[in-house]
């Protein structure tokens, strides 16, 4: 949870899917079609297309006001039951998978927007696996020089993995850009332990193991930061810290393994038009998966 202090948490207020994430068409936004209003019985100079009668339209009929749920308090419940696992030491299973699970379904209205809100995560983790493919189709060296990176040909991996960081994951200004930095960060520092030390040699097997990691990381670090901050940054014991965040890591790599096995698709086999649509399709999916496991996991 490297950022698990980065961020102040996220306000009730704050939208489900940043506007800045997915621009739209303000026609489309509103059910309309774009354009310049002709409908298909408008001869586009504002009489109708034939000399039938037009009945007047009826009194609109008075409704009451809708009125929508507040969304102050949607955070609510997740985080306590986030602060509930956390003050367990770790061991509250339950009350992680009511948080996690609330979070997906409460918190961000559903997997399908909970994976909207990951932007610049998802854009990384379509660099990376770009990346990946073409070093394992075409070699490193000629993938690092379609970047202007040939100069980190033969170097260590973790030093290629750092000089890639600039160019899929630039540091940003937005928490959004954060996150998706701070998970590139850590999946370097977790790459000699999944056993990848040879990026001139990887197979499909470690291309997957590093995406996986890249996912976890930055959908764990979105988590905390919206429903987890401050409730375990201040430890007073260490130890218990770090079953608290092993605890929660093990639980999001499992969706999120899950999820990217359910694909069936071997990611380093992908074609650059391929990368954006699965990467988009697995988030979606990690988080379904997710919600599936924090309802299983509150209920046992």
């Amino acid at each position: 949870m490297g950022t698990s202090n980065a961020f102040g948490g996220a306000s009730g207020g704050t939208p489900l899917v940043p506007t800045w994430l997915d621009g739209g068409d303000g026609d489309a936004a509103d059910g309309n079609p774009p354009g310049d209003g002709a409908g298909p019985d408008d001869a586009g100079d504002g009489k109708p297309a034939d000399d039938t009668p037009q009945t007047p339209p009826a009194a609109p009929v008075e409704r009451p006001p809708v009125v929508q749920p507040p969304t102050s308090d949607r955070f609510r419940s997740a985080r306590s039951n986030f602060t509930r696992f956390a003050g367990s030491g770790g061991s509250d299973r339950r009350s992680l998978g009511r948080a996690v699970s609330q979070y997906v379904s409460r918190s961000s209205g559903g997997a399908g927007s909970a994976a909207r809100r990951m932007g610049s995560s998802r854009g990384t983790a379509s660099g990376l696996v770009s990346f990946l493919g073409n070093a394992s189709a075409n070699g490193v060296r000629e993938a690092l020089r379609s970047l202007n990176l040939e100069s980190l040909a033969g170097r260590p991996v973790e030093e290629v993995f750092a000089g890639l960081a600039d160019y899929i994951c630039p540091d940003g200004g937005s928490v959004d850009e954060g996150i998706a930095r701070d998970a590139f960060i850590e999946t370097i520092a977790d790459l000699a332990d999944a056993g990848i030390t040879d990026i001139d040699g990887l197979t499909s097997e470690q291309i997957q193991t590093v995406f996986e990691l890249y996912a976890s990381h930055a959908i764990e670090a979105r988590i905390c930061n919206d429903i987890g901050t401050r409730v375990v940054t201040m430890p007073s014991d260490t130890r218990t810290v770090e079953r608290i965040e092993a605890q929660l890591s093990e639980f999001i790599q499992r969706g999120v393994s899950d999820a990217v096995n359910a694909s069936g698709v071997d990611i380093g086999a992908l074609s650059q038009d391929q990368v954006s649509g699965f990467v988009d399709s697995v988030y979606e999916a990690a988080f379904e998966m997710l919600e599936a496991l924090g309802e299983s996991e509150a209920g046992s």
